[in-house]
């Protein structure tokens, strides 16, 4: 049997809002579109003729977020929609964003994983915020290829959770062969009794970050993902949840990791699970290895992040649904490849970046710190263009944190002093209780402020988030 094309236009995922018309305009940047339709992400309309490129405009605005058919909330949106528009383009191009915020409150973008100018990254001391009603033109290359997304870097806890976020892919020249792909934006949204997006929580949910509340997969809950046999999928997944872990298994299947934060891996890793910290991303080849005309579902298997809360219960993301058509013939394994070496830490004294925490039972309050200072008080970190940095992230609480570095990619040297097996590039990386993690990275010439923070929402509000400035 003769294997067709990789799909276009063929809808190959049922939401609980499948009827739904986004009234957003497409277009295509050369890669194969299917997922972007058929997951209702919208996608940003490119205005610039020039094939280098990709110029949209965005804005931030209230507006109605349909979870499922008759539930509604009121959220924050980009372009009227949650996730916001996707955003697709090619290495080297020039991204050009028209942002305006129709919010009542002052805003950012943080291109999340991009490797932007200082200027450009929507973080504080780096942009000055973009005020109610006010606009801001973002420009700048796309130097990688990867899965990165966007989102604003002021009162994220709320702003986030209101539904301000975005997926954005870059594409190489060597991309992998697959008969569809898409992406997959992960989040969980906690009603109140009045069925809106809850307010901030009390002293525990700021400790522990918001982790619970209804599964939604790019925007909608109860999604189910139709595959024919045979098929080759290609799933970018964006971990968009305040502080939601995802340990992801599918019954009878496994997963081939091609890329992580900062684009390919040197070599493809077959997993039974994919582990996303929130902030994190995974590319990811998914083979349809069932009988047609059955059913898996993509799960959320427990994970204890050592806050006290226990061991999560399972939560199911999404429900594939195989067809009945026959199975198409079985694709041979991935051979992509790329240069990816360790770098050299040889006779770099490692710099100690210490993580804690601090609760008064008497005020009922919880502080965040990093190097034992809380935001905005932490003492600034410097660095200079082209000067090699082992930094010794040390977690003295008993509670996972995700480390996030603005700017630069990192590798993984060790975890208490365990190598790493193999090398790759970060921006994202979980931290576990207790362990001290050595990490690397080398600053290139973009002098500038850069934050550096625990990604879980609520740490970052209440002060887990430090300066590194860059200097020539």
């Amino acid at each position: 049997m003769s294997r067709p094309a990789p799909t276009l236009l063929v809808t190959l995922l049922t939401l609980a809002a499948c009827g739904e018309d986004t009234g957003a305009p497409t277009v295509s940047r050369g890669g194969p579109d299917s997922w972007a339709s058929a997951l209702s992400l919208p996608r940003a309309t490119d205005l610039n003729p020039d094939p280098r490129v990709v110029e949209v405009n965005l804005d931030a605005r209230m507006g109605d977020w349909q979870l499922s058919p008759g539930r509604v909330v009121q959220a924050m949106t980009y372009n009227g929609g949650v996730p916001g528009p996707l955003i697709e383009a090619h290495v080297g191009d020039t991204l050009v964003v028209h942002f305006t915020n129709h919010l009542a409150e002052p805003t950012t973008i943080h291109w999340h994983g991009v490797r932007v100018p200082a200027e450009m990254d929507g973080a504080p001391h780096s942009q000055h915020p973009v005020a109610a009603g006010g606009s801001f033109e973002y420009r700048f290359t796309l130097p990688d290829a990867g899965t990165f997304w966007y989102h604003p870097h002021m009162n994220e806890a709320r702003q986030m959770e209101l539904g301000l976020y975005g997926a954005i892919v870059v594409r190489g020249p060597d991309e992998p062969t697959v008969d569809v792909e898409g992406a997959l934006v992960l989040d969980d949204v906690l009603l109140g009794d009045d069925g809106q997006i809850a307010p901030a929580g009390d002293l525990l949910e700021i400790h522990s970050g918001r982790d619970a509340g209804l599964q939604v997969i790019n925007g909608h809950a109860g999604a189910t993902l139709a595959m024919r046999a045979g098929q080759r999928q290609r799933w970018h997944i964006v971990n968009a949840g305040s502080a939601r872990f995802y340990r992801l298994a599918l019954a009878g299947h496994r997963f081939t990791v091609i890329g992580t934060d900062g684009g390919r891996l040197a070599t493809p890793r077959v997993v039974d699970e994919l582990f996303l910290v929130p902030g994190d991303r995974l590319d990811v080849l998914v083979d349809a290895s069932a009988t047609p005309g059955t059913r898996a579902v993509l799960r959320n298997m427990p994970y204890d992040r050592g806050h006290g809360s226990g061991v999560f219960e399972a939560q199911d993301v999404l429900s594939v649904a195989y067809t009945a058509e026959a199975p198409l013939p079985t694709r041979a394994p991935p051979t992509l490849t790329r240069n990816l070496s360790p770098m050299d830490t040889q006779g770099i004294t490692p710099r100690e970046v210490r993580f804690s925490e601090r609760i008064d039972e008497a005020t009922q309050t919880v502080t965040f710190m990093i190097n034992g200072a809380s935001w905005p008080d932490v003492p600034m970190t410097r660095a200079t263009v082209g000067q090699t940095q082992v930094w010794d992230l040390v977690n003295e609480s008993e509670m996972d944190h995700p480390f996030h570095l603005h700017g630069f990619f990192f590798q993984i040297v060790s975890r208490n002093g365990v190598a790493e097996p193999s090398p790759s590039w970060e921006d994202t990386a979980d931290l576990r209780g207790h362990e001290r993690m050595r990490v690397v990275f080398r600053p290139d010439d973009r002098p500038g402020s850069w934050m550096y923070h625990c990604h879980i929402l609520e740490h970052v509000d209440h002060g887990m988030m430090a300066e590194l400035m860059v200097e020539r």
